[in-house]
């Protein structure tokens, strides 16, 4: 991986040594310290989403606004900073720093004589652990009202005219799948090195306890639709996972507070006729007369903080005994919500892949470039990048799981194609993930794996009755493979 990243490294000081103008020398370089900076993940999806509410819940602050407001229709980036500021970059003129203010948590930013409409987009640095392998975009909704507003998003992510997109992945949350969601993922997927993959798009299924009725086994039943979701063949090539969060239980377990906690132990230790009474529907929790102990306001609050779904199950698990401290109710709601199993997602699908990922987009940037012979030697760049680009193994991983995935892959059994899947980095990259294995496998167990993995695959490679795409994709797989038993 570190030779890729070099090799492309390599390419773009050569072309910044030989572009034609300073403003393309401008792009190169910035794209170049692209390739070495964070990965970039945009958090996409319709009007009312979810989208701020999960990007709060993956930093651990209330920090975008959930609210209607300006701001909410503009990009905005979030990314590690050694202070806290805000710096507006406009669409005509330099990029401005700005004042701002928390409302509720919440960075109320002061554009000045500024509209939505005139600014690019925003960047909030923050000193956060969560923000330093990954800068989050949190974008305006797409199917908005305004045509102007949704355009935003897809000029982020999707790579139209040519252009290279901002992300370098995406999180796409759905409330159902909609034909609006399959037409935004398609444009955010191509067999074009500049196009996203199934590599670098995970998709959420969001305000999974409304699909459920907010009943206690509300996640469960988001869970089957997920998976069925994952089965339908055009939807798994566009976005091959999808996994159901509860946005406000997850945003709500990385901030609760004691005194939040100290109301929902209240209606834990009610009567259970009297809370159960309560808990009935959202407009009886927060308006109904009743002898607990919470004022209108605090139950108000609650279901803000909440949702009616993240108050019964907060208070069934303290009324059982699975939660009787903050710190266990925390812990239980990260993981009833989704939120823990979209980390460790994000970590095995973008992080430990972002280089090939980023390598990915600084490619594509630079092909765009030579291709308007933007460089004194934009033939023989552009030659050495496509060479780069055909020959690289992660590169070809990526795009034999996008073509596996798309069906244009023939094995049989059909278990060989779950197994080439998961060799190709489908359910994670490190080695135990790739072969199957629990991550307490020991390096003698994983080489003893990957050597019986290689003398299957190699088989099925010079096999005279294997199909055409079947041996090009053992072929891969027995390269992924000898890497595994050369570095095991």
């Amino acid at each position: 991986m570190a030779d890729l990243v070099q090799a492309v490294g390599e390419l773009f000081e050569h072309a910044i040594g030989t572009a034609r103008t300073p403003a393309l020398r401008g792009q190169l370089v910035a794209a170049r310290d692209r390739l070495h900076g964070p990965l970039r993940l945009a958090i996409a999806g319709k009007v009312k989403a979810g989208k701020s509410t999960l990007l709060n819940a993956i930093v651990g602050e209330e920090l975008a606004p959930t609210d209607a407001g300006e701001c909410t229709k503009i990009v905005t980036w979030y990314q590690l900073g050694h202070t806290r500021q805000v710096v507006v970059h406009p669409l005509r003129g330099e990029p401005v720093q700005r004042p701002w203010q928390r409302e509720d948590g919440a960075l109320e930013v002061d554009l000045g004589a500024l509209t939505a409409a005139d600014v690019d987009h925003i960047e909030v640095s923050w000193p956060t652990t969560r923000l330093q392998e990954l800068t989050i975009l949190d974008t305006p909704g797409i199917a908005s009202i305004s045509a102007d507003i949704s355009a935003r998003t897809h000029r982020v992510l999707s790579a139209d005219d040519g252009r290279v997109p901002v992300a370098d992945a995406v999180l796409y949350l759905m409330r159902h799948t909609h034909a609006s969601d399959v037409r935004f993922l398609e444009s955010f997927h191509d067999d074009e090195l500049a196009h996203g993959t199934p590599m670098n798009s995970v998709g959420v299924l969001s305000r999974a306890d409304e699909i459920g009725s907010c009943r206690l086994d509300a996640l469960q039943v988001a869970d089957r639709i997920a998976q069925r979701y994952e089965a339908d063949p055009r939807l798994r090539r566009l976005c091959p996972i999808i996994i159901p969060v509860d946005g406000l239980l997850a945003s709500a377990s990385t901030t609760l507070r004691e005194a939040e906690f100290a109301m929902l132990a209240r209606v834990a230790r009610a009567p259970s006729a009297e809370a159960e009474r309560l808990l009935l529907t959202a407009d009886r929790f927060a308006r109904q007369p009743t002898d607990i102990a919470l004022t209108e306001l605090e139950r108000q609050h609650l279901l803000e903080r909440l949702g009616l779904f993240g108050v019964r199950l907060s208070v069934d698990l303290i009324r059982t005994g699975v939660a009787s401290t903050g710190g266990q109710l925390v812990a239980e709601l990260a993981e009833r919500s989704g939120l823990n199993r979209l980390r460790l997602v994000v970590l095995r699908q973008f992080e430990q892949r972002s280089r090939v990922l980023k390598a990915r987009s600084a490619l594509a940037m630079l092909t765009v470039v030579l291709r308007n012979d933007g460089c004194t030697d934009s033939a023989a760049l552009q030659a050495a990048a496509e060479q780069l680009s055909s020959g690289n193994h992660e590169f070809e991983e990526v795009r034999l799981l996008g073509v596996l995935r798309a069906g244009g892959v023939e094995l049989r059994p059909p278990e060989r194609m779950v197994e080439l899947d998961r060799l190709l980095g489908g359910s994670g990259h490190d080695a135990a993930s790739r072969l199957g294995l629990d991550q307490t496998a020991t390096s003698d167990e994983v080489r003893s794996a990957a050597l019986e993995a290689l003398s299957r695959w190699q088989r099925l490679a010079e096999h005279p009755l294997t199909s055409r795409s079947g041996q090009v994709a053992a072929h891969t797989a027995t390269r992924t493979l000898e890497g595994i038993v050369a570095s095991s």
